[in-house]
């Protein structure tokens, strides 16, 4: 992502951990008498993913059966859906979304729109997405980048859109904060706002969205956790999606940035606007602040 390669996740590896332990008391949850929904939470919540591929993998060596199948059968609705993903590899379930939000009742822009502007080109390429919106390529100054960008927006009636795109899906995470520097210092707006000025509709958004994460991938991400409960209704794919999607990267800066922004602690919101089962799995993997 645009972060530092430092992990600042909230789950980290559990030591002295035993897969085949682990298997044995998923196996005893789901299959005793009503699943036992907080042995599933506990166990899943509190493993890195590379240990619940190990878990899976034993699982399946026990029962014949896969774990992902077995969770399906016994649980429901949202509670399912973020236990899936727990154990679902990364770049598969990056993959997955993309897929869900183009395959479904029409395209979810908003999902593909996150999903592109947070993840790095390594992670593109990774899940075998189109890489060239990502690529990186390297320049002696970046001036000549700041004065495209203000003659093609501000400077230029009517706007060269392909100017844009071009530079802000075709330049290192590094020059374009200089970009963001420099293009502010010669025109006197911020990139941001000439872009929401001069451009509509989703080209915006999705522009505004890469300049976003050129600031701050984890103050992005936290802006769409807030929009996520605070909207017309809680949705939960994007809990689920950027939680689970995170929490082994950087949630413990978004926490961090969403406590800045909006003046709550994430664990919080979750507590007050999630229920059930789902609620207790969010807020095992987002931790209470200062854990």
């Amino acid at each position: 992502c645009f972060t530092k390669s430092t992990v600042r996740g909230t789950i980290k590896e559990k030591p002295g951990f035993n897969p085949g332990e682990d298997a044995a008391a998923l196996r005893k949850a789901i299959e005793g008498i009503g699943t036992t929904e907080k042995t599933l939470i506990d166990i899943l919540t509190q493993r890195s993913n590379a240990q619940r591929q190990l878990v899976c993998k034993a699982y399946q060596d026990a029962t014949g059966r896969t774990l992902c199948d077995d969770l399906e059968g016994d649980t429901r609705g949202d509670l399912e859906g973020i236990l899936v993903a727990l154990i679902t590899p990364p770049a598969k379930f990056d993959c997955q979304e993309f897929i869900g939000a183009i395959k479904g009742a029409g395209t979810t822009e908003s999902v593909l729109i996150e999903l592109f502007a947070s993840r790095s080109n390594h992670q593109i390429k990774a899940i075998q997405w189109e890489p060239k919106l990502f690529g990186y390529q390297h320049s002696s100054s970046i001036f000549p980048t700041v004065q495209i960008l203000y003659e093609a927006g501000e400077k230029k009636w009517g706007t060269d859109e392909s100017k844009f795109i071009d530079i802000l899906c075709h330049r290192s995470v590094p020059q374009l904060r200089q970009t963001l520097v420099e293009y502010k210092s010669l025109s006197g707006k911020t990139l941001q706002e000439s872009i929401e000025r001069e451009m509509s509709g989703r080209l915006e958004d999705i522009l505004v969205a890469i300049v976003k994460c050129v600031k701050s991938v984890p103050a992005y991400l936290a802006e769409r956790l807030y929009k996520s409960m605070k909207g017309a209704g809680t949705t939960e794919s994007t809990l689920t999606r950027i939680i689970v999607g995170r929490s082994e990267v950087d949630l413990q800066d978004i926490k961090a940035e969403y406590k800045k922004l909006f003046g709550t602690s994430l664990y919080s919101d979750i507590e007050s606007e999630t229920s059930g089962d789902f609620r207790q799995t969010l807020l095992k993997i987002c931790g209470e602040d200062g854990k």
